[in-house]
């Protein structure tokens, strides 16, 4: 494997791998805690209209799937806000719709386009050197932002209506937190692929909470994760020649279910089956 260190497009792919598998760890903690999974998945699949557009008007769909993916953000949150429709249905909406423009889209682009499926499947052995910058420069944004708002995004996050009471600007601060995510599956997509950036950013969460409740703890176990999970699957798709995204989101997925299975959480609740059971029988 030290050999594969060597040569260029491995050292770019590992430097992606690390800045994407911290950034959609870190924000994934906001997201497993406020429910919002489903409204990154929503997300995640509105960015191939963004990609597709871009490579129909000639522009890099880098930009085009930013500027795309905030205002499916923003309309998501903006439907939410109506009291007759439901945050899931938006989220349904914007995601069926979204799909069927960008597949629109697709019908009027000419020849076969290699690097769109390289958006939609991800492949981060591909990546250039455009992409480590730019995938950089959202991640100091995105990380910046989480720092400078930290303890408003932690009062949001545990208590949105005494957050709202003490006078914080709830609704500005729901829709940085959607441009945030947008920002984040858009540095992803190169390397794990719209179709499973979703699962990159949850995965690494969900199994920091099975660990530990504590909020600080549960961000930097979630960022070791998710940091692990795109080194382990980089290097196994390099060694089994298999898709690289689909390895690095298994790879996620294992290691879930292995924090699932040595959760402080399932121990304390044998105990309380055992207890209960030796007190029934007694």
């Amino acid at each position: 494997m030290t050999e594969l260190l060597q040569f260029e497009f491995m050292q770019r792919a590992l430097l992606v791998a690390t800045i994407t598998g911290a950034v959609c760890a870190l924000v994934g903690v906001y997201v497993v805690l406020r429910g919002m999974s489903f409204i990154g998945a929503g997300i995640a699949h509105a960015s191939f209209g963004g990609v597709a557009l871009g490579m129909l008007i000639g522009i890099n769909p880098f930009f085009s799937a930013i500027l795309f993916c905030t205002g499916v953000a923003w309309g998501i949150g903006l439907v939410s806000e109506s009291k007759r429709i439901h945050e899931d249905t938006a989220v349904g909406i914007f995601f069926a719709s979204t799909m069927a423009f960008g597949v629109l889209l697709l019908g009027f682009l000419k020849g076969y386009r290699v690097d769109l499926f390289s958006y939609i499947f991800g492949n981060i052995l591909a990546v250039t050197q455009f992409d480590v910058w730019a995938s950089l420069v959202l991640a100091v944004l995105v990380v910046s932002l989480i720092v400078l708002l930290f303890k408003e995004f932690l009062f949001l996050t545990f208590d949105a209506e005494a957050a709202q009471v003490a006078g914080l600007p709830v609704r500005r601060l729901n829709y940085l937190m959607l441009t945030i995510i947008s920002l984040t599956i858009v540095l992803s997509i190169k390397a794990v692929g719209i179709v499973l950036v979703s699962a990159l950013i949850v995965s690494p969460a969900a199994a920091a909470h099975q660990l530990t409740d504590d909020f600080k703890k549960m961000m930097l176990l979630s960022v070791v994760l998710g940091v692990s999970s795109t080194w382990i699957g980089l290097f196994l798709s390099s060694w089994l020649d298999s898709a690289s995204g689909a390895t690095i989101v298994i790879t996620a997925t294992l290691i879930f279910f292995i924090c699932s299975a040595f959760s402080p959480h399932r121990r304390n609740l044998r105990r309380r089956l055992l207890t209960l059971r030796n007190d029934v029988g007694s």
